[in-house]
């Protein structure tokens, strides 16, 4: 059986959100599992030197611009949070601690937080509104609660997000193919080449 493809991403990236309306589809055409990984952007901008694009001159202009004209391209919802970008603990936290009992179902959670900070304007970065989003989506908010605060849920972030930037990945969306890396939402369609080609050389 072919090998999964790594599908890395931050709450935060509207890329990553992108992304994360396509990947599954994408891997299912190619019959390739997608096992998908959020890990904390800002770690990995500590060792790059990165910032935040909306923060860096002249690309900040660009990128609130490109955000948009992106979700029109890609047909998906999008509206400008009030808040940009935030910290993304708590929902990735809310992830791995669903995805060990069901990876199914933690997938589909990431797209009701991705619409809850991208589409309804909720800032998930707090705990009680990551908290409610998970309401909503039918998970017991008390257990929800007491994950976000688990010390084992908080280890299993930060191992992932060193795992994560181990790998090489310093943005997101960040997809591991075979041992080649791809970054961007606009490298998926690199990505189906690779994957129905088997690769070419360069």
């Amino acid at each position: 059986m072919a090998a999964p493809i790594d599908f890395y991403f931050d709450f935060s990236s509207p890329y990553g959100y992108f992304a994360s309306t396509r990947i599954d589809a994408l891997g299912a055409k190619h019959g390739r599992e997608v096992l998908w990984h959020p890990f904390l952007l800002g770690a990995a901008m500590k060792i790059t030197g990165g910032a935040p694009l909306p923060s860096v001159p002249l690309k900040g202009d660009y990128a609130w611009h490109d955000f948009a004209r992106s979700a029109g391209y890609y047909g998906v919802e999008y509206k400008l949070p009030t808040v940009f970008p935030i910290s993304s603990q708590a929902p990735a936290r809310a992830f791995y601690w669903l995805d060990r009992s069901d990876p199914k179902r933690a997938k589909a959670l990431v797209a009701a937080l991705y619409r809850a900070y991208f589409v309804d304007d909720i800032n998930i970065s707090n705990p009680d509104d990551t908290i409610a989003v998970c309401a909503r989506f039918g998970l017991e908010a008390e257990a929800v609660r007491v994950a976000l605060n688990d010390p084992a849920i908080k280890e299993l972030l930060k191992t992932e997000s060193d795992k994560a930037i181990a790998r090489g990945a310093f943005g997101s969306p960040y997809i591991m193919v075979d041992g080649e890396a791809f970054w961007g939402a606009d490298r998926l369609e690199q990505v189906e080449k690779w994957l129905a080609s088997g690769g070419w050389k360069y």
